[in-house]
């Protein structure tokens, strides 16, 4: 007999992927094999046993009717018809049947087997085939091999015990609450006869950190399920733009439906036509003698029963594929739900699939529910989190995060971290932490627990996706003193801010409105009541009405407008408490009328704005408290004689202009100690800067002097002189009256040597002298000795 084995390559497949064989494919594979034992059977028998065995008819044969003269009948003679007798009877019989066979039998009863054995074959490589199919089994294969480590997963577990249902932190907190409430009903029930011992005080405290460590990850399984939450993501994405699973499944089930249709209706039509008895006539008198043979068909019987047997099989079979084609066509198997899994397992945010995705997963329904349950913990982007805040949590130890603190420019210990997967839960263990700094991190969660950080005052946000807990924002309304904030969109901009009540600096950098007849996306500041600077970069047309509401109170504004033409500055009037105003890059033609009205004002800055005449700075002279005026980056190109009358100006800046000439008046504002006039078109320094006897910082490089005055070295209080880039070529030996002199730069100049009047400048030294190697090489050995030394 031929083995069953020998078809296993027709419909053989991966043992994997029975997961996504329903009951019915299983089933219908089961009636496939008993169908193809019936045709391998039948096929056996067909081949080793005698197919037709034939004896010749007997016949009669009848003279013609002879009528005698009296017209009396003459009955015939019966003849019995005598074969030729020779050696060769055996194969006289075989020929016979082998004719006969051909020629006689029913083509069904001669096929019937092989029929069997070829519709068998057929059913089997159509329920397989999509697993065979190139464009549908790489995405089959895919999907089991991402399905098993997702079930196997330790991830999986964890996740569905701990994601779901309520937040752990608040059930621990719940749970310290519930057992205050015991303690507090024992203690008040014997409080005659017990003491408040320190067992007693610790037992809320034991609760918090005896939290559950069985269902514990170690990092490289974390990372494992990282890996596979990308597997997903990608699957996903690849998988849902098609539906070649679905229409490769739904054609091969509707294959075996007409298949089903067509073996039942000529089946059931020719099943008639196996007869055991066959008559046979055969023209072949010349070599046996007979014409007319009787056959027998001895599988007839047999063949007969195997067909009706038959017929049952694929009946049953075909009313399994009706069943799959209405399963098919009458349920929705291009979309996959998850409700279910939503409120079996509490994780609300568990997508919806769609096309072959959806498919394979109602297909794995029928195999088990609790794959698609498990498979789903990792399409939550709450579970990828709580996995990403895990993967953190071993990346980023406490002691690795103590040795990112460095000391910023406000004397506070800070923490910065720069594009991470969130916000590790070990930052709150550093204690002493008081300055956080956090950018370009996309989900931030600021839980309660930042309450631990009580030396906590000023954090940064740049660019970051924050939500945060309500305990952790009455936390940040109390200790908060700096906020800066950096965003895209006025939407990022987080509503908490406006409620902090303690601030004292707040700086924010992004995108506003810049419509003058569009209200700024700022909401009020009024409830900041301490708020004493406030910083915008953004692109105003007018004063936002947010920052009247702290004007009373407010003492430094910085505005930096990119460029965006500020147009409307009325408001500033009412910022009487200003003591330092910068306003960069505003597109300002003129110094604002506003300004003046700020009697407080002690430094204003107009940087990289359109200022081409300063006329107007007459009026800065009612400024009485103004000691620094910073002018720089603007098209000014002369000072006028004004300027003089700004008597407590201390700190000027008027580089990158387009100065040709120096007033002499501006030496006048004889308390100036810093003075920067670099980078301009001047080429003459007048004697009057003699007068600035408290000068200790002056600038003039990149400019076109050729010489320089005496009376520049008698500003003996000078502590760094910028000379580079002019045309200077000679240094006056006055420079040693400038005993004080510890920066002096002369580089890019036409000096041919140094004076050595410099050993008398005793506090400069190597490094604060910027000059040509060549050029201080220039300079006696014992003072290039004595500046080299430290």
């Amino acid at each position: 007999m031929i083995p069953v084995t020998e078809f296993r390559q027709f419909s053989e497949q991966q043992p994997q992927f029975r997961v996504l064989k329903p009951w019915w494919d299983v089933f219908t594979d089961y009636l496939s094999v008993v169908m193809l034992m019936i045709g391998v059977f039948g096929c056996t028998l067909q081949v080793r046993q005698d197919k037709i065995i034939c004896l010749p008819q007997k016949m009669t044969m009848y003279n013609q009717t002879i009528l005698l003269p009296n017209k009396t009948a003459v009955q015939p003679d019966v003849h019995e018809m005598m074969g030729r007798k020779t050696n060769l009877d055996f194969q006289q019989y075989s020929f016979i049947n082998q004719m006969c066979y051909e020629k006689a039998l029913h083509w069904y009863a001669k096929y019937f087997p092989y029929l069997v054995l070829i519709h068998t074959l057929i059913f089997m490589v159509c329920s397989n085939f999509w697993f065979k199919f190139p464009g549908s089994s790489s995405k089959i294969e895919h999907f089991i091999s991402i399905l098993g480590k997702c079930f196997d997963s330790p991830w999986t577990t964890r996740a569905l015990s701990e994601v779901s249902g309520e937040n752990p932190e608040e059930k621990v907190l719940l749970d310290i609450k519930k057992s205050r409430a015991i303690l507090n009903v024992s203690v008040e029930g014997n409080l005659d006869n017990l003491e408040k011992t320190q067992s007693l005080k610790s037992i809320p405290e034991k609760i918090v950190v005896d939290k559950p460590t069985a269902s514990a990850l170690d990092k490289k399984e974390g990372e494992q399920a990282k890996a596979l939450f990308e597997k997903v993501k990608k699957f996903r994405l690849h998988v849902e733009e098609g539906d070649i699973l679905y229409v490769m499944y739904v054609r091969q089930t509707v294959l075996k439906v007409f298949k089903f249709l067509l073996i039942i209706a000529y089946n059931s039509a020719l099943v008639s036509e196996v007869q055991i008895t066959v008559k046979c006539s055969v023209d072949i008198q010349d070599m046996t003698g007979y014409k007319h043979f009787s056959c027998n068909h001895t599988m007839a019987h047999l063949f007969s029963k195997l067909s009706y047997c038959y017929l049952c099989f694929v009946a049953v079979y075909g009313f399994t594929c009706l069943y799959t084609s209405y399963w098919l066509f009458y349920r929705s198997l291009k979309e996959y739900s998850f409700e279910y899994v939503r409120q079996e397992t509490g994780i609300d945010d568990i997508p919806d699939v769609k096309n072959d995705f959806a498919f394979m997963l109602h297909m794995i329904d029928q195999y088990d529910p609790l794959y698609s349950k498990r498979f789903a913990v990792f399409l939550s982007e709450v579970s990828e989190n709580k996995l990403k805040q895990l993967n953190l949590n071993h990346e980023w130890t406490p002691e690795k995060l103590r040795q990112r603190l460095l000391t910023n420019h406000n004397d506070r210990l800070e923490l910065q971290l720069f594009m991470l997967s969130g916000l590790p839960d070990t930052i709150f263990e550093v204690t002493e932490l008081q300055s956080l700094k956090l950018e370009i991190i996309n989900n931030v969660t600021i839980p309660a627990s930042i309450a631990q950080l009580e030396n906590l005052q000023e954090l940064s946000l740049y660019q970051c996706c924050l939500k945060i807990h309500t305990t952790a924002t009455s936390f940040l309304k109390e200790k908060l003193k700096v906020l800066r904030v950096k965003f895209d969109d006025s939407r990022e901009l987080p509503h908490w801010l406006y409620h902090l009540r303690n601030l004292e600096e707040l700086y924010l950098i992004g995108s506003l409105s810049p419509d003058a007849s569009k209200n700024v996306g700022l909401e009020s500041l009024r409830e900041l009541k301490h708020l004493k600077t406030l910083s915008l970069k953004s692109n105003f047309t007018k004063i936002p009405q947010s920052i009247v509401d702290v004007s009373s109170h407010l003492q430094r504004l910085y505005i930096y407008n990119d460029g965006t033409k500020l147009v409307m500055l009325n408001n500033l009037k009412k910022m009487v408490n200003l003591t330092e105003l910068e306003l960069v890059h505003c597109d300002l033609e003129r110094i604002p009328h506003a300004v003046f009205s700020l009697t407080n004002l002690q430094e204003l800055d107009l940087k990289e704005n359109n200022l081409r005449s300063i006329e107007e700075i007459v009026s800065c002279q009612h400024l009485h408290k103004l000691t620094c005026l910073k002018l720089w980056h603007n098209s000014i190109c002369y000072i006028p004689e004004h300027i003089k009358k700004l008597g407590s100006l201390e700190r000027l800046y008027f580089s990158h202009n387009k100065i040709e000439i120096l007033s002499p008046h501006l030496f006048l504002c004889n308390k100036l100690r810093y003075l920067d006039l670099s980078n301009n078109d001047i080429r003459f320094i007048p004697p009057e800067i003699g007068v600035l006897q408290s000068l200790q910082y002056f600038s003039v490089t990149c400019n076109k002097i050729e010489n320089l005055p005496d009376e520049l070295f008698f500003c003996k209080k000078l502590k760094t002189l910028k000379l580079g880039k002019n045309m200077l070529s000679l240094l006056s030996p006055k420079i040693s009256y400038l005993v004080l002199l510890t920066h002096l730069e002369l580089k890019g100049n036409h000096f041919e040597l140094l004076p050595p009047e410099l050993r008398f400048c005793r506090a400069l030294k190597r490094g604060g002298l910027v000059v040509e190697d060549v050029l201080f090489e220039t300079l006696p050995s014992d003072i290039r000795d004595k500046m080299k030394a430290e």
